[in-house]
């Protein structure tokens, strides 16, 4: 292994060191208390050390979103992969692949929402930014190709495979956000999966023609 390889894999170790750090500080304190200093000391470095990685707070908690958005692509992907599915089957893999997305980190899945509708955006390094949009488009954009499936062979209803996809994607994370909050003022109130599990129902059945829809 040459010197600039061994630097660069000392670079990428400590900026990993640095994300799982602020991941425990934003979990314990939230967002909006959460320090740089509260994550170099989580991580045992310096403020300064952090600054040579990130920004500011802002970009780390961006760059947590990463994650959650290449596991969507990969998990969409692989869902368009499966040609022997049906588009009815296909869209059935994909509720499938939102609650995988959902478990597997759900309190960086409700930050990222929270990130996407907020200000924090503004204070992004280009690149950062570039990678987040760059993610979204391209698992939108796979999201939109099993509903242009549906619509091309007759089994879903006529209207734009991106409009169904966003709109798919605007049920996912309202109903996380919504039931979130309710949670927030109320720990006994989790019905997130079951309120997922009927939104999810509705658009299935809205979004099929009605002689593939089950009677």
């Amino acid at each position: 292994m040459g010197i600039q390889e061994r630097k660069e894999r000392e670079k990428e170790r400590r900026r990993q060191q640095i994300i799982v750090a602020a991941k425990r500080v934003f979990s314990e304190k939230g967002f909006n208390k959460s320090t740089m200093e509260d994550i170099a000391s989580e991580a045992e470095l310096s403020p300064g050390t952090l600054y040579l990685y990130f920004k500011n707070k802002e970009e780390l908690y961006a760059s947590l979103s990463l994650r959650i958005l290449q596991y969507l692509h990969i998990r969409v992907e692989h869902v368009n992969k499966e040609t022997e599915l049906s588009p009815e089957q296909k869209l059935e893999k994909l509720i499938e692949a939102m609650y995988d997305v959902y478990d597997f980190d759900p309190l960086i899945i409700i930050n990222m929402f929270h990130l996407q509708s907020s200000e924090t955006l503004k204070n992004l390094s280009p690149r950062l930014m570039t990678q987040i949009e760059e993610l979204s488009r391209k698992s939108i954009g796979a999201i939109s190709n099993i509903f242009r499936e549906g619509v091309v062979k007759g089994v879903f209803i006529e209207k734009h495979p991106v409009a169904l996809s966003d709109i798919f994607w605007s049920l996912f994370s309202g109903v996380i956000l919504w039931e979130a909050s309710k949670k927030i003022m109320n720990e006994d109130k989790d019905y997130l999966k079951k309120t997922l599990a009927i939104a999810f129902e509705i658009f299935s059945q809205g979004v099929k023609i009605e002689k593939f829809s089950s009677k």
